[in-house]
């Protein structure tokens, strides 16, 4: 990957609307040539898809809470379960496996309070093999960034 596909990467990443002749022109291509390395970077995992960044407030999921869990084991069967359960949660938007305390970091999207209190019930709490989780609010984002392209 050279200058100009990492150049490519940071007008898509910024929008993946911007027009084949827009991207060339940015990176001093036509737009033949453009879409050939666009391709490339698609088919080598790279670009893993588009899509459409939306506004959580103007959905009506004004909070999102950060939810850490210890699980009571660590076996890969345990492991491999608990991920496809959270796969099936549409309240948790990101889910990481993560090293110290606790062993995964979960983004979850609600309305409100209220919303929370029953995704803890009707969902999370439904699942076994949870030691612990331990819940904490986002007040506000102050960074949410594209990701670092070395440019």
């Amino acid at each position: 990957m050279d200058r100009i596909d990492r150049k490519i990467l940071q007008v898509l990443q910024s929008d993946a609307r911007t027009s084949l002749q827009d991207i060339g022109q940015a990176v001093g291509l036509s737009p033949s040539p453009c879409w050939g390395r666009i391709r490339k970077l698609e088919e080598a995992g790279v670009i893993e898809g588009y899509t459409v960044r939306l506004n959580p407030q103007a959905l009506g999921l004004n909070e999102t809470v950060l939810v850490q869990v210890t699980l009571d084991s660590h076996s890969d069967n345990t492991l491999e379960k608990f991920g496809e359960t959270l796969a099936a949660i549409p309240e948790v938007v990101e889910a990481l496996l993560v090293s110290g305390e606790y062993d995964y970091l979960l983004k979850v999207a609600v309305r409100d309070t209220r919303d929370y209190e029953r995704f803890l019930r009707e969902r999370l709490y439904q699942i076994k093999g949870i030691r612990h989780s331990q819940s904490r609010f986002v007040l506000r984002t102050l960074k949410k960034a594209d990701l670092p392209l070395g440019l």
